[in-house]
């Protein structure tokens, strides 16, 4: 019991002031008090992959999960990015974008932050979490759409995409990504008129967000995928009670098609991303996972053309 209390009165105060600093982002943007940042740093391109000089088959937005906190980081070491850019190189793919900074400002570069991450690296893991829930907040959700979407549409622009090109872009999420890569659907369209392409992989998200204007949603999962299940419980708008939410409108609207990835997990040794977990036809994981999403961006490519 007093250990209880110890736990307690110790990550009170810290899940508070989590939330306050994840609100105090949004909050900044909408009231113009910072700009956000466009510049990458040195040597960090807008994209990779295709060639700059000629338009790609398609753009590829990666939003990765939590332990996203800088330009250059995903939780996998790059790994994924990598597989999709060496398995498609007709893709111009970008992964800088900071889905849990509204502002596009890297977590980790900031100074106290810097001290945290070495003495309290739990709490860099606790605010963006804590920025899922309030991209996921009504009362919140649309300026956060709103900033995060404009983000992804400075750095398009800034990887060459062209409004009204017709060349898709797709928004690939991992886990929380997916709530911002709904919320960014409606920006998205707005600004660049582009075809949207959403895939979801182990998404946790409150489908509260509109989807009318994506094309289609591909939902990569596991049975062994608890965190996704967990998101699909805690959120009333994805129960099938709440018809009028965005992502059951998409559902019955046939936008909405489920790929099994089993026996993947979400996190760990066996997460959807490993490269040491294997398939029995040999192929591990994660060129399972990076072989899905080439092939149903493919096929897209390949209905346009035809």
């Amino acid at each position: 019991m007093n250990d209880f209390l110890v736990w307690v009165c110790v990550l009170g105060p810290v899940l508070l002031a989590e939330a306050l600093l994840a609100r105090y982002e949004v909050l900044a943007y909408s009231a113009g008090w910072r700009a956000p940042t466009t510049e990458l740093p040195e040597g960090v391109p807008y994209a990779r992959g295709a060639a700059p000089d000629g338009p790609p088959d398609a753009y590829l937005v990666y939003l990765d999960g939590i332990g996203k906190r800088r330009v250059r980081d995903t939780r996998d070491g790059g790994q994924l990015v990598k597989a999709l850019i060496a398995g498609a190189p007709e893709l111009r793919v970008l992964g800088q974008v900071q889905p849990y900074s509204p502002l596009a400002d890297p977590l980790a570069d900031r100074p106290v932050w810097v001290w945290l991450r070495r003495h309290i690296g739990l709490l860099l893991f606790l605010h963006n979490v804590m920025q899922i829930f309030v991209a996921a907040d009504h009362r919140y959700r649309p300026l956060y759409n709103r900033a995060v979407g404009s983000q992804i549409v400075t750095q398009l622009r800034l990887a060459g995409y062209r409004p009204d090109s017709g060349i898709p872009v797709v928004l690939l999420s991992y886990s929380g990504g997916a709530q911002v890569a709904t919320g960014a659907v409606e920006e998205l369209h707005t600004r660049l008129r582009s075809p949207l392409l959403l895939i979801t992989l182990g998404g946790f998200h409150n489908g509260a967000n509109d989807l009318t204007h994506a094309e289609h949603v591909h939902q990569l999962t596991s049975a062994g995928d608890w965190i996704e299940r967990v998101g699909t419980w805690i959120f009333p708008q994805r129960w099938r009670l709440f018809r009028r939410s965005g992502w059951n409108r998409a559902d019955r609207a046939g936008k909405i098609t489920v790929h099994r990835l089993d026996p993947a997990t979400h996190l760990g040794s066996h997460s959807y991303i490993s490269p040491e977990a294997w398939l029995p036809d040999g192929r591990s994981y994660l060129d399972h996972t990076a072989d899905t999403v080439i092939a149903l961006i493919r096929a897209r490519c390949s209905a346009t053309a035809a």
